[in-house]
């Protein structure tokens, strides 16, 4: 039988790979640019022929994730130019089988599949059977979304809690908060708990120590900490922090007894600076619900694919439609 075709495609990458028939592990995996691609078929014509499966080896079946809602018929990506109808791919790419989903769907999807030796944790904790996970991270967005262990199938919880509103907590993050409002109308959490966010998050301690700013990139805040720059120390750690604020909530609202898995790009590179950080103690931090969380597992998910995991997983879960 051919392989289906799965993909977890971001604001920045596609990652493409093959699935065989009643597996859920990726092989031919391919990691391209969006950018370099005017769409999503012609990447995936582009991934097909650098793989080999085409013409009668060619997919029939394909599921693919997207980092943007995808409920209706027409998919515009958040942080990238791909748009397009969900009719308009499945007639190009000639498939028999076509599902959609969110990029978070996907990691949470995936989770239950990984390896215990791809998860770090960052709190023990009991988890409860039957209860919803938590799946949350930051990468060039912010991804919130929930599983459920239904009786015949994982159960995926869609949502948009990136997008939710900015609290601030201290008198320093409504000073923050106030530097933020000075580029954007609103800020909500995926402003700041994001690559480009912790770029705007050690800017806005500049601005408020009267500082020129001298790093321009996340991935220069983030070197720049690890050699002892203090204000991108200080933005880093604000960063974990407000990240557990963030996760704590969520926690709350999702009842999360599941546990938690931090998921995304950004945290398997900062894994060093999480014990330092203030992340478990936000995430606890929830008065009288301090206790409710502070049962709960938190792990950071090292796993290199597991949008793919996801997927597959979702290619033939009647809960996923």
């Amino acid at each position: 039988m051919r392989p289906a075709l799965i993909g977890d495609i971001g604001g920045t990458n596609a990652r493409l790979a093959l699935v065989s028939p009643g597996e859920v592990t990726p092989h031919d995996i391919l990691n391209l640019p969006c950018a370099d691609y005017p769409g999503v078929v012609e990447a995936v014509q582009d991934y097909l022929g650098r793989v080999g499966a085409t013409g009668d080896n060619a997919p029939q079946e394909a599921c693919l994730a997207f980092a943007c809602p995808v409920h209706a018929e027409r998919v515009k990506m958040t942080n990238n130019h791909w748009d397009f109808l969900k009719s308009d791919v499945q007639q190009q790419l000639n498939l028999s089988l076509f599902k959609v989903i969110n990029d978070f769907t996907a990691q949470a999807l995936g989770v239950p599949h990984v390896a215990s030796s791809d998860l770090v944790e960052v709190q023990p904790g009991q988890t409860q059977a039957h209860s919803t996970r938590l799946i949350i991270g930051p990468g060039t967005g912010l991804g919130v979304a929930g599983v459920f262990p239904g009786q015949h199938a994982w159960i995926p919880l869609p949502t948009e809690g990136g997008h939710v509103t900015f609290a601030p907590t201290d008198s320093t993050e409504r000073a923050l908060l106030d530097a933020f409002l000075q580029r954007h109308k609103r800020v909500s959490v995926e402003r700041i708990l994001c690559g480009q966010g912790l770029l705007e998050l050690y800017q806005a301690y500049c601005t408020l120590e009267g500082i020129e700013p001298h790093l321009t990139s996340p991935a220069e805040v983030t070197t720049a900490a690890n050699e002892g720059d203090s204000l991108a120390t200080t933005a880093l750690l604000r960063f974990l922090k407000i990240l557990g604020d963030v996760c704590g909530d969520a926690t709350l609202t999702m009842g999360a007894r599941g546990g938690v898995y931090l998921c995304g790009g950004i945290l398997p590179r900062l894994l060093e600076w999480l014990p330092k950080s203030e992340l478990r103690a936000a995430f606890v931090n929830k008065g009288r619900m301090g206790a409710y969380n502070a049962d709960i597992p938190v792990w950071v998910v090292t796993a290199p694919w597991t949008g793919l995991l996801g997927a597959a997983e979702a290619l033939h879960n009647e809960e996923v439609f």
